[in-house]
């Protein structure tokens, strides 16, 4: 009976101890003020403002439907990030490559390395960066990664030639054009 009592008295002290937390926080909310000015400018002068804040999916937010209001030639006529028709070009370009990575909101293609048949002791990579909606020449980047065997069987860096990334970059427009052209008739 002393337990129970006890155990009773301890479950009073606690809920006492929640109700008189609870009642101070309720009466701490009166002071609070609603109509008090918050800033507008981040300390400093430098930084911006809290008001305008960018999107990490753009300014136009993200499209998860395509947006009708855009010319299509623009939007691309799809609902992923970037301009589709680049997004579908590089995909087709490198299609031969096993793919890594693929991020249509984002705009990244990235591949595994490959080794084309005829040189086993060479492999290569891409990485495509497709950089905005709109179909423009220079909406596009891709890098060109290159590595030869050595004697030992380890993978060392090789140089790719300038041209590489260019004459990559080029074939993309030159797809993007194509389906974009397509899609017009």
């Amino acid at each position: 009976m002393l337990k129970a009592t006890q155990a009773s008295s301890g479950f009073r002290i606690l809920a006492a101890a929640a109700a008189g937390l609870f009642l101070f926080s309720l009466t701490a909310c009166q002071y609070a003020d609603p109509d008090t000015a918050y800033p507008r400018s981040k300390p400093g002068g430098g930084g911006g403002s809290y008001e305008k804040r960018e999107s990490v999916f753009g300014g136009d937010g993200l499209q998860l439907f395509g947006n009708s209001d855009k010319n299509p030639a623009q939007a691309g006529g799809s609902g992923i990030g970037v301009n589709s028709f680049l997004w579908r070009a590089s995909l087709d370009t490198i299609s031969f490559m096993p793919l890594s990575s693929a991020d249509p909101f984002g705009g990244v293609i990235i591949t595994d390395w490959y080794s084309p048949p005829e040189t086993k002791a060479e492999r290569v990579k891409v990485n495509v960066y497709i950089l905005g909606r709109d179909l423009r020449a220079d909406g596009i980047r891709a890098s060109v990664f290159r590595q030869v065997q050595n004697g030992s069987g380890a993978w060392v860096d090789a140089d790719v030639r300038s041209e590489t990334s260019a004459d990559l970059e080029n074939a993309i427009l030159s797809r993007a054009r194509q389906l974009r052209i397509a899609s017009v008739q």
